[in-house]
């Protein structure tokens, strides 16, 4: 990566965005040291105009920005980077700089947590109930599910609809987990088809 850190006093914008949901969580500059520091420890370092050092995000609250791809745009003087967020993005506590609202990439936050109260063997949890119970019984509740949304999608009841919907992908995700793959395979196979 041939980046041109001269073009403005030796600072290139960064644009950091979610792996998955690929939703644009703040923007910063790096210098020359904060990018190499950047790909050495594989978490996101700025240079801070402001404070006039390397910042490296999540160092004082613990929210580092872990780098899983880096794009340069044409001109190489802007990059891209693509994180596994640990915690929220924005110092106000939002998941991003940008925009309070959570519900872009919401499939894989849902995924998360049914990821997460499984591995952790959370008690007393419906999802992981469920899936420890086996492939077949959680193949089964999809299966019954989609009968479901079919049957209140000949109805004329919005909302049972929607219900049965949100039910039907909540208990796919938990399918996805005991097959051991993630939603990103699926819209991975999505977009292929376009």
């Amino acid at each position: 990566m041939n980046i041109d850190f001269n073009k403005a006093n030796g600072l290139v914008p960064v644009i950091i965005q979610a792996e998955k949901s690929l939703q644009v969580l703040m923007m910063g500059y790096m210098n020359e040291d904060a990018y190499l520091k950047t790909l050495k420890e594989e978490k996101v370092t700025f240079f801070s105009r402001t404070k006039n050092r390397l910042w490296t995000k999540g160092e004082t609250s613990g929210n580092f920005l872990w780098v899983k791809k880096i794009h340069i745009d044409c001109d190489n003087d802007a990059l891209l980077i693509q994180v596994k967020q640990e915690g929220p993005t924005c110092h106000t506590g939002a998941v991003s700089c940008f925009c309070n609202d959570t519900s872009n990439g919401f499939l894989y936050r849902l995924e998360e947590i049914i990821n997460q109260r499984i591995d952790e063997n959370t008690k007393n949890s419906y999802t992981n109930e469920l899936y420890q119970k086996g492939i077949n019984k959680v193949a089964q509740k999809v299966g019954e599910e989609a009968v479901e949304l079919i049957i209140e999608a000949k109805d004329n009841n919005d909302d049972l609809f929607k219900n049965e919907a949100a039910d039907l992908l909540y208990h796919f995700l938990i399918l996805l987990k005991s097959k051991n793959m993630g939603f990103q395979e699926i819209e991975k196979v999505l977009s292929q088809r376009l």
